[in-house]
């Protein structure tokens, strides 16, 4: 990224921070994922309870083992061994966690987070139930508004994601959504979250480079 350009996202990350602000969550520009564990060593109590959403930003930053091997009591949902009912008890666990890390589909310029799921834990969470709230964000996935956001998530997001999970999906094999009924269909709810009731619940970090789908 010329310095040029690396201005330019920078001034859209500040512009999109100061929105989320204003819509009662926290934003915080950084320029690179390895800027990212520091901030959560600032963020995250010593001895919270951790769990974390399906996301390929909080691997690509190293997140997931800074959980493992930091001072938390991390309810790690990808445990070597766990069955299936296992990972789901983790999910629901997720709701009581003190810290709640994910990422986002796409954050708009106004401040507005937008997620789609499949199983629906990482929406919910999100949502309601944790205390405090982390969404690791790469630039690449700010947009000007919710039309843009969708148009993202139908030609990028969701097809990369289907092949990542070997999903036997429609956007698996063609790369674009094709608005499937498949039983393996990953973009079951939809969520935006325009403003919170408790400020600064939800804490966005901004990284500069980009990360996930």
């Amino acid at each position: 990224m010329d310095s040029f350009l690396e201005q330019t996202v920078w001034q859209r990350m500040e512009r999109t921070a100061k929105a989320l602000e204003q819509n009662n969550m926290k934003g915080y520009c950084v320029k690179t994922r390895a800027d990212v564990i520091p901030l959560l060593k600032e963020l995250i109590a010593e001895n919270a309870t951790v769990a974390v959403g399906g996301s390929v930003s909080l691997d690509e930053c190293g997140v997931l083992d800074f959980l493992r091997s930091g001072p938390y009591q991390f309810w790690d949902r990808y445990e070597p061994g766990l069955t299936r009912e296992e990972i789901e008890a983790v999910f629901r666990r997720s709701f009581s966690a003190d810290c709640y890390l994910a990422s986002a589909n796409a954050i708009t310029e106004s401040g507005e987070i937008f997620n789609v799921d499949g199983n629906s834990n990482r929406v919910a969470a999100i949502a309601y139930g944790p205390a405090s709230v982390i969404l690791v964000v790469g630039s690449n996935k700010i947009v000007r508004d919710l039309d843009e956001a969708q148009m993202r998530l139908e030609t990028f997001a969701a097809p990369a994601n289907a092949k990542r999970l070997s999903c036997k999906t429609p956007c698996a094999v063609t790369g674009k959504c094709e608005h499937c009924h498949s039983p393996a269909r990953i973009c079951c709810s939809y969520t935006v979250q325009r403003f919170q009731r408790v400020p600064n619940r939800i804490k966005v970090i901004l990284v500069q480079e980009p990360t996930g789908y």
